[in-house]
C-alpha cells in the first residue's frame, strides 16, 4: 500500500529540477558562444596588425597608397581577405565600420618612433569595437539567460618592419 502513494513523485521532482537545470545548461552554451566569438575578434585583429607590420607606409608598393593597405588591414580583420566583396564576415554582424587602424602617419605622437628599451620602434594597432556605432555586440540567442554583450575594444599592438 506504501509503494501506491509514492508513485508519480520521481516525475514530479524531475519536473521541478528540469527548469534550473535547462536555463544552466542554455547559459553556459551562450556563454560559451560569447566568447567563441571574443576569440574570434582578437584573431582577427592579430591577423591584420601581422599584415601591417610587413608594410611600409611611408614608401608603399607602387599603385598602393596608405590608405589602400589600412583599407587591406581591415578587410583581412572582417572577412580574413584583403577584399571582402562578397565574402561573410568572420565574426557574425562584423562591418569594415568597426575596424580601426593606428599607425605612424594616422596616429604619429602614440606610434611613430615610440621609445623602448632597447631604442626606438614605429607602432601599428588595429582595434575592433569601440563606443557608439563602433562597438561590437554579442546578440544572445536566449537574452532571458544570458543578456546582449557589447565587448570592450578589441586592440592587437605590434612593431613595424619599417621606419
Amino acid at each position: 500500500m506504501k509503494q501506491h502513494k509514492q508513485r508519480g513523485v520521481a516525475a514530479v521532482e524531475m519536473a521541478l529540477i528540469m527548469m534550473p537545470m535547462l536555463i544552466l545548461c542554455f547559459g553556459i552554451v551562450e556563454l560559451g558562444r560569447a566568447l567563441y566569438m571574443y576569440n574570434g575578434l582578437v584573431k582577427a585583429t592579430r591577423g591584420a596588425v601581422r599584415y601591417m607590420t610587413t608594410q611600409s607606409l611611408s614608401s608603399p608598393p607602387t599603385g598602393e597608397t596608405a590608405a589602400s593597405i589600412r583599407l587591406k588591414a581591415r578587410s583581412l580583420a572582417v572577412c580574413g581577405a584583403t577584399d571582402c566583396s562578397g565574402k561573410e564576415p568572420l565574426t557574425p554582424g562584423l562591418v569594415l565600420a568597426q575596424v580601426s587602424v593606428c599607425d605612424l602617419l594616422s596616429c604619429p605622437t602614440t606610434h611613430s618612433n615610440v621609445s623602448t628599451g632597447q631604442g626606438t620602434a614605429n607602432l601599428v594597432s588595429i582595434t575592433i569595437g569601440g563606443t557608439g556605432a563602433a562597438a561590437y555586440d554579442f546578440m544572445s540567442l536566449m537574452p532571458w539567460v544570458i543578456p546582449n554583450i557589447t565587448f570592450a575594444p578589441v586592440t592587437t599592438t605590434m612593431v613595424s618592419q619599417y621606419f
